[in-house]
């Protein structure tokens, strides 16, 4: 599929748009389950990348909190209590450019090998991996490497300076080839083109395969970074970006992440319809506000849906 083919599908009008993604969606999934993850901010702040839209960059004023590594224990027992409330799957977030080998990368290794031990799903966003940290990861158990592209290879270098758009891509090959599947997606609402919307879904789709995993983050314009005071996408936006992202990819978990808690029910229940499904649980994703987990479940009930 080339860029013009998925602009085509991207301006189809709004409610048949929406209809031909949730067709292809229910020849892959069940329309009816949405697959539950939880993210943990294991390591806070610091991070000397210069990502525009990050509040734990060290370039940016943002005046967040910064804490070191947690302990495996603080880890597990989080673990513990996100699959009581019906996630599948644990997420470790850390705030680094790249994986060092010191303690630190052992103490990571730990954590995934406890929550494995709970029969979860264990993912990890660490920065750059070299091939012998990642085959480590692997052979922890670490299922997924979550590595964002962010935005279209041609935006790139107005949202980030300090590495390259080949850099993202050269990271989730080595995950890829040390055997562990691949998280990859991105933010919409930095001020990017919708030209660069359909770059992205395309430079997304040209990975073989595509990553099993989609995030689709709405960005949650944060104090102290330069878009602070960015306001460019709305639910349409959103919707149209997901029910496109479902077409294309049709095979690829899409997760509704970081924006949900700013969207009503309906705009979420306009995000099922076009193809999200799966979400994040937990009233934090690292540094941003999430939807509660009461909040969650309520939906759910209203709208039918069951945690996988």
């Amino acid at each position: 599929m080339n860029l013009k083919e998925i602009e085509e599908i991207y301006n189809l009008p709004f409610l048949e748009l929406v209809h031909k993604a949730q067709i292809v969606h229910l020849e892959n999934f069940n329309q009816n389950e949405v697959q539950a993850s939880t993210l943990i901010n294991i390591k806070s702040g610091g991070c000397v990348e210069d990502c525009s839209y990050c509040s734990q960059s060290v370039k940016n004023n943002s005046k967040i909190k910064i804490h070191k590594l947690m302990s495996t224990e603080e880890v597990y027992n989080l673990a513990v209590e996100a699959q009581k409330n019906g996630a599948s799957r644990v997420c470790l977030g850390a705030a680094w450019r790249e994986i060092r080998d010191n303690s630190d990368f052992d103490t990571i290794l730990d954590m995934v090998r406890s929550i494995k031990s709970l029969k979860m799903e264990v993912c990890s966003t660490l920065g750059f991996v070299t091939e012998e940290q990642a085959m480590r990861l692997s052979g922890a158990g670490l299922d997924y490497y979550n590595h964002n592209i962010e935005t279209s290879k041609e935006n790139y270098s107005n949202i980030v300076t300090t590495h390259t758009f080949q850099d993202r891509l050269d990271t989730l090959e080595i995950a890829r080839k040390a055997g562990m599947k691949l998280c990859s997606g991105g933010i919409i609402g930095m001020g990017e083109s919708v030209e660069d919307r359909l770059s992205m879904i395309l430079s997304l789709a040209s990975m073989n395969p595509p990553p099993n995993s989609i995030p689709v983050n709405a960005l949650i314009p944060m104090q102290g970074t330069p878009m602070e005071e960015e306001t460019s996408t709305t639910v349409w936006d959103l919707v149209r970006t997901i029910a496109t992202m479902r077409i294309v990819i049709p095979k690829s978990s899409v997760r509704l992440s970081a924006g949900r808690e700013r969207l009503s029910k309906e705009g979420q229940a306009l995000c099922f319809m076009a193809g999200a499904n799966s979400v994040f649980l937990g009233e934090k994703l690292l540094t941003t506000l999430n939807q509660t987990i009461a909040e969650d479940k309520d939906m759910f009930e209203i709208l039918g849906l069951r945690m996988k």
